[in-house]
């Protein structure tokens, strides 16, 4: 099979361009995580887990047809059929909305409850939850680009050029986060919002990912606006 051909290409451009779209949920939960980390552990902590999720992308596409049979029914609630995908989805969405709410609740308490949790914080679990929720955000886009490319090679090149993006840009993106406590409060309500689309996905109610990705683009915009406004009375 010829791989490099300009169909091939585009398929590539396109499945890497979809693999950053979806990987910019990852990065917002990467920064809320290493946020509570020593601050010279946090870049080279990022940079592990983002390199662990890629392998873990790779792995799944690998064994495409254990990741296509999640989609078939365990078992039936109310004549609604739950498969394999929709408990992960089910566990990581409410993994998700418990994580950003303790993280609210931490961050409520004052920096004096901070610094109790990091110390006790362990970069070996920051990354096995790095893994596990990659898990979590992978499963669609893997589905999605095995059905719109089939060449097993494309997809992995894909992942790993998205994953290196991700990592030029993971550090910069977690440090401007951190740096303004009110974009710290808007990227974990984020993370309660996808938490709660997870949740409905593997409750069978799909919701459109497009209505949710404009939204907190909006929300985000609003507020660079008060940001840059509140710089400008500042000087």
């Amino acid at each position: 099979m010829e791989l490099f051909t300009i169909d091939n290409f585009i398929a590539l451009i396109t499945v890497t361009a979809l693999e950053i779209v979806l990987g910019i949920d990852n990065i917002i939960f990467i920064a809320i995580l290493t946020s509570r980390l020593p601050l010279e552990k946090q870049s080279s902590t990022r940079k592990i887990g983002l390199i662990l999720a890629m392998f873990m992308r790779i792995l799944l596409l690998l064994a495409i047809a254990w990741v296509v049979g999640l989609t078939q029914p365990l078992f039936y609630i109310f004549d609604h059929a739950i498969s394999g995908r929709d408990l992960i989805m089910l566990g990581g969405g409410l993994f998700l909305i418990a994580k950003a709410t303790f993280e609210i609740h931490t961050a409520l308490e004052g920096s004096q409850g901070q610094v109790h949790v990091r110390e006790h914080q362990r970069i070996s679990a920051v990354l096995l939850q790095i893994v596990l929720i990659d898990i979590v955000f992978s499963l669609d886009s893997v589905i999605t680009a095995v059905g719109m490319v089939g060449i097993i090679e494309i997809m992995v090149a894909a992942v790993v050029i998205s994953v290196g993006i991700m990592m030029i840009f993971a550090n910069p993106i977690s440090v401007f986060i951190l740096r303004h406590p009110t974009l710290k409060m808007l990227a974990l309500a984020f993370l309660i919002l996808i938490g709660f689309v997870l949740v409905a996905d593997g409750l069978g109610k799909h919701i459109e990912k497009g209505y949710i990705y404009f939204a907190m683009a909006f929300s985000l915009t609003v507020e660079m606006l008060n940001l840059r406004l509140r710089s400008q009375i500042k000087s």
